[in-house]
C-alpha cells in the first residue's frame, strides 16, 4: 500500500506540452477540513483510509500543498453548449494535478475542482462551493456503486472562503479520479481551430493510453470512434434503464471513456416522467430525460465531425448508424434483468414499453421503488400491492396478467427472483431531498449526514437495518427542488 508521501506520478498529458494545457497553480482555500472521503476511490490510489485522517490530506486538496512530482495544469477544450457551439472553454475552475501511477499499473488524474482561477474562467472565480461538491462527490460515488460508468471522487474539502452566487456560499474543493479528463470538446477545439497536427497527437495520445487496440486495426480513427459510441451507448442504457437524469450534456461533459462526467443539476427521477427536466435553467428541455438517447447521438456525430481530416465522412456516418442498435442491446438487456427475466423473448421491448407509458399516464409511480417491490414477494403478490400506485387501472391489469405469463416463461424459485432482482434494483437511490438535506447539514458545520448518506448509497442494493428512511419515497416538497447549473 501507498501514503500520501509516497505516490507515483506519471504525468502523461502534460507532457503533450503547451498546446494541450496550461501550467497553474491552485489558489489554497482558507482554513482547509475535510468534509468526506470516499475509501473505495482512496483505494484505486492504493491508499488507507486513514489517510485521509492525516492533517496533509486537507492541505494538498485545498491547494496549501503540492506533490514535488505533480504538475497542476488546466486543460483547452471547447464544446457544443445547447447546441451552439463556444469555440473555447477549458478547465475554468479545475487542474489536472497529475497522473497516479497505481501497483496494478493503472493511471488516475487527480482533478481537483474548485481549484481557483485560470486562462479559461472567463470572468468567473474559478471556485466551487460546498453545495456543489458535496452533489458531485454523492453522484460520482452513488453511480459507481449501481453499475453506472462514471468518474469517481476522493474527498470534498470545506473551508471558511466566502464565494458569491446567487447568495453568500462557502468555498469547497471536490478531488475528481478519472483515467482520463479528455472530452469531446477537446477534439473540437483543435478541429476547429484547424490544429490539425495537434488532433492528430491528441487522437494517438488517448488510443496509445486508453485503446491501445485502435491502433493495430486498418483504420485506427474508425476504430477509435467505435470504441467511443459502444461505451457511451452503454453508459446511456444505464442512464435510461436506472432513471438517471445529467442535465446538462455539452460536448464539454462528454467523457472520451463513455464514463458520466461533470455532475452538475442531475437527477434520479422520483415519479416516473419521461420528460422530466431536471435542471431549471434548460428552458426548452433539450437535456430531459426522454432526450438523453438522441442528444448523445448527436454528441457523437460531433465528434465524429472533428475526426473528418483522418476518416471519410461516409465511413464515419457508417460507424456512427451503430449507436441506436447498441444502446437498445444493453438498455433491453438492462431492463429484462431489473424485470426479473432471465432470457431474451421477442416481445419483451413492448412490455417493457408499456410498463412505462403506464407509469407515464399517471405520473404518480415511484420508478426505483416500482421494481424494488416487484422482486420483494411472488410477481402475483407483487403486482396486487404495486397497481394502487397506477392511474389506468384496466391497463395495469392486462400488462400484469401479461408479466405474469412472461415470468411462467423462465420459471424458477421465488427466492432465488428475489436475490436475482435485488442485485440489480437499489433500495436506496440518491435522491436530491437527499442530498439537500445532507448539503444544509454541512452547510451549518455538521458533515456526519453527508458521511452517512455517502456510506449508504456505497451499498444501494443491500438490506440495511435502521437506515429505512433513505429508502422511502421522498415527500412532495422534495420531488420540486430546483437545481441550476450554479456553482
Amino acid at each position: 500500500m501507498k501514503t500520501l508521501d509516497t505516490l507515483t506520478f506519471d504525468n502523461r498529458f502534460a507532457r503533450l506540452g503547451d498546446a494541450f494545457s496550461t501550467e497553474v497553480l491552485p489558489e489554497p482555500i482558507e482554513q482547509p477540513r475535510l468534509v468526506v472521503a470516499s475509501a473505495s476511490a482512496l483505494a484505486l490510489l492504493d491508499l488507507q483510509p486513514g489517510e485521509a485522517q492525516r492533517p496533509e490530506f486537507a492541505e494538498l486538496f485545498a491547494g496549501h500543498k503540492l506533490w514535488e512530482q505533480a504538475e497542476p495544469r488546466a486543460m483547452v477544450y471547447s464544446g457544443h453548449q445547447f447546441g451552439g457551439y463556444t469555440p473555447r472553454l477549458g478547465d475554468g475552475r479545475g487542474l489536472l494535478l497529475g497522473e497516479v501511477l497505481n501497483e496494478s499499473g493503472e493511471h488516475w488524474d487527480l482533478h481537483l475542482k474548485g481549484a481557483g482561477m485560470t486562462p479559461y474562467s472567463r470572468m468567473s472565480d474559478g471556485r466551487a462551493v460546498l453545495r456543489s461538491s458535496i452533489r458531485e462527490f454523492l453522484a460520482s460515488e452513488h453511480l459507481h456503486a449501481l453499475g453506472i460508468p462514471s468518474s469517481r471522487a476522493l474527498c470534498v474539502t470545506g473551508s471558511d472562503t466566502p464565494v458569491w452566487r446567487e447568495k453568500r456560499e462557502s468555498a469547497a474543493m471536490v478531488l475528481r479520479l478519472a483515467q482520463s479528463h479528455v472530452r469531446f470538446g477537446h477534439f473540437e477545439y483543435f478541429y476547429y481551430t484547424r490544429q490539425h497536427e495537434h488532433l492528430k497527437t491528441l487522437g494517438e495520445h488517448v488510443m496509445a493510453c486508453h485503446f491501445p487496440h485502435c491502433l493495430e486495426q486498418e483504420q485506427p480513427w474508425l476504430a477509435l470512434l467505435r470504441e467511443v459510441i459502444e461505451r457511451t451507448a452503454a453508459m446511456i442504457a444505464h442512464w435510461q434503464a436506472y432513471g438517471f437524469c445529467h442535465g446538462v450534456m455539452n460536448t464539454d461533459n462528454m467523457s472520451i471513456l463513455g464514463i458520466t462526467f461533470d455532475y452538475g443539476p442531475y437527477a434520479f427521477l422520483d415519479d416516473f416522467d419521461a420528460n422530466h427536466i431536471c435542471n431549471h435553467s434548460d428552458d426548452t428541455g433539450r437535456y430531459s430525460f426522454s432526450n438523453q438517447v438522441p442528444i448523445a447521438h448527436w454528441n457523437l456525430a460531433a465528434l465524429a465531425q472533428a475526426l473528418t481530416p483522418f476518416a471519410s465522412v461516409d465511413a464515419l456516418r457508417e460507424t456512427l448508424e451503430l449507436f441506436l442498435p447498441l444502446y437498445q442491446a444493453h438498455y433491453l438487456d438492462l431492463m429484462r434483468k431489473r424485470l426479473g427475466f432471465t432470457s431474451a423473448r421477442e416481445d419483451d421491448d413492448a412490455l417493457i414499453k408499456r410498463l412505462l407509458q403506464l407509469m407515464q399516464a399517471g405520473r404518480t409511480t415511484d420508478y426505483s421503488l416500482f421494481f424494488r417491490r416487484l422482486g420483494e414477494q411472488a410477481p402475483a403478490d407483487a403486482l396486487h400491492l404495486l397497481r394502487d400506485d397506477f392511474v389506468d387501472l384496466a391497463g395495469f391489469d392486462a400488462w400484469a396478467q401479461d408479466y405474469l405469463a412472461r415470468c411462467a416463461l423462465d420459471g424458477g424459485e421465488q427466492n432465488e427472483r428475489r436475490a436475482r432482482m435485488h442485485a440489480v434494483n437499489p433500495k436506496y437511490i440518491l435522491r436530491n431531498y437527499l442530498a439537500q438535506q445532507a448539503i444544509e447539514a454541512a452547510e451549518a458545520g455538521d458533515y456526519d449526514p453527508v458521511r452517512e448518506l455517502h456510506t449508504v448509497l456505497s451499498r444501494p442494493f443491500d438490506e440495511q437495518p435502521g437506515k429505512e428512511r433513505y429508502a422511502e419515497r421522498p415527500p412532495e416538497w422534495g420531488k420540486h427542488l430546483e437545481i441550476s447549473c450554479s456553482s
